[in-house]
Order: structure tokens, then sequence, then C-alpha cells
């Protein structure tokens, strides 16, 4: 074997391809920086041994091309680019995340930050910075959120207290949760956005599933509890006290902070609590829970024009 293969490497042809080769590896420019910065390091040995590594390290990019997604990546990792250095006389090649591929991953970060039921993505991917200024109500939320984000960074603790947005019907109230809790995740805060409507169907469900004090505990326990359109449900005694009674409990009594949206102020609301599919009005229980929402929220009207319309 050994003297056809010599006889195939001393081809003028392959060697010609060799040496093409060598030539555009060693004058590449990034190579000739690379060899320069390690020239104490690094002999004719060293270098003619490290060839190949060498001439992958060329044949990628070694900046991010700035593509809208790394699937689209051209290099041998995607979403990653080719670094060398050099290890006890040898040439090593790494590869480092791109910017795109950070941009990414720390987008799907604060995705899994948030855990939503039952909400809308477009609610989800708000942010503050998006919010519509068209109304003084609005530019004070957006204060108040901001301030609510900054608190937290500062201190490096919750803020007890969460806001009760109410207003008409399509003034972008779920935006705002949607908003705040995107702001929160980018400092690793986890939040959870409920529509409640149908976190209430699901717990009537979730009778006959066994699973009803799991999701109580999941809900209420949440360093971050956002609900939205309260009010909106067809309200009973069973959902009124066993479970928005149990969750607004156990919040105010471990001071976690709430955020709640509805189309009722706080007195519209104790009106839509003390009523129950019986037609019976049950005042004390109803006001019982207001006190809970009240000593968990701020109220803040939001007004302004229906962004649905």
């Amino acid at each position: 074997m050994n003297g056809p293969l010599k006889r195939a490497i001393n081809v003028p042809s392959f060697q010609e391809r060799y040496e093409a080769m060598r030539r555009e590896i060693l004058e590449h420019p990034s190579v000739q920086e690379f060899l320069a910065q390690h020239a104490d390091e690094l002999n004719y040995d060293n270098i003619e041994r490290n060839l190949p590594k060498l001439h992958e390290f060329i044949s990628q990019s070694t900046e991010c091309c700035g593509c809208d997604n790394t699937e689209h990546c051209t290099n041998y990792l995607k979403g990653f680019l080719p670094t060398l250095r050099v290890v006890r006389n040898s040439i090593e090649m790494d590869y480092v995340r791109c910017e795109q591929k950070i941009r990414e991953e720390e987008r799907r970060d604060v995705a899994n930050m948030i855990a939503s039921m039952h909400m809308p993505k477009d609610v989800l991917q708000a942010t503050i910075q998006d919010l519509s200024i068209d109304d003084e109500s609005r530019v004070t939320i957006a204060q108040k959120a901001a301030q609510f984000v900054k608190m937290t960074k500062e201190t490096g603790q919750l803020p007890s207290k969460g806001f009760y947005l109410y207003g008409k019907f399509g003034v972008g109230k779920s935006f705002v949760l949607g908003a705040l809790a995107n702001e929160l995740a980018s400092t690793k805060i986890r939040s959870v956005v409920v529509f409640v409507p149908e976190f209430l169907r699901e717990m009537k469900n979730a009778i006959g599933d066994n699973t009803l004090n799991e999701k109580i505990d999941y809900i209420k326990k949440a360093p971050v509890l956002m609900l939205d359109d309260l009010g909106a449900e067809t309200m009973t005694a069973w959902t009124r006290d066993e479970i928005l009674g149990t969750i607004f409990h156990y919040r105010m009594a471990e001071q976690l902070p709430t955020f709640i949206t509805s189309n009722f102020n706080y007195d519209e609301l104790e009106h839509h609590l003390a009523q129950s599919q019986k037609g019976d009005i049950e005042v004390v229980k109803a006001g019982r829970i207001m006190e809970r929402i009240k000593a968990l929220t701020e109220p803040i009207e939001m007004r302004g024009n229906n962004r649905r319309m």
C-alpha cells in the first residue's frame, strides 16, 4: 500500500492542490493575525499538523451574519462561530454562540419565565414600550409598571402590592399584563398569567380528574400572579369562595404581588361577587373577597381608545 499511496501523493496535481489549499489557509487574514499573536507558542510543525483545523476555521463565518433565524445559519454548527486558541503548543478550535443565537436563547428564556393559561399570544408578546399613550391614564400605568420593575431590580425583592386595572372593554388592560410579565421575565422573575373565565371553567373540570388542589396551588403560589378579566365569569358561590377566596387569602398572607384586570371598578366587582347562580345576594362573602383584593392591589382606571375596533 505504501508504494501506490506515495505515488498518488506525489502526483503533481495532488501536490498542487495541497499547496494551493495550504497557501489559502496561511494567507487568510484571520489566520495570519492568530499566528502572529501566538508566534512564540507555535512552530512550523505545530502549524502543519493543525492545517485541517485552520481550514475548518476559515471555511466558516467568524462573525454573525445577522440572519433572522439561526436555522438559516450556514456554519457547521448553526448559531455558533468558530474561534481559535493555543493549548500546550497545539491549535484548538472552539465554537461560541453568535449574537442571533444569544438573542434567540434570551427570548426563549423570557418565554419560559411566563406561564400562561388561556391567554392570546399577542398579549404575551407585549412590551411596555409598545403601550399606546393616547390618554393620561396610560402614561400613569406605564410609569407605575416601570417603577414596579425598577424597584424589583434595585431591591432584589418584589413589591407586595400589584395593580387593579379597570376600564372599558378593549382599552388594552390585558396588553399591560403581558408587557409587565415580559419586563419581569427579563429580570428572571416568573409570572403566571391567567384568563379568569376559562380558568374557573377548568377548575370545575379539575374536580373530575382529581387535579383541583394541584392547579389551585400552582396559581396561588406563583411569584407574580396576573388575573385577566375578573368579573367576566359567571359567578358561583363555589368559584368565589373555594377558588378565588383561597387564592387571594394565600397571596395576601404571603404578600405575593397580584395584578388584576376587570371591566368593573371595586364597587361594581363587589356587587358582581355578591350575586350567585341561585339568585342569592351574599354581601358579606363578597365583602370578604374584596377586602383581600384591596389588600393586594392598587386601583387604577385605564382609559383610552378601544384597540379592538
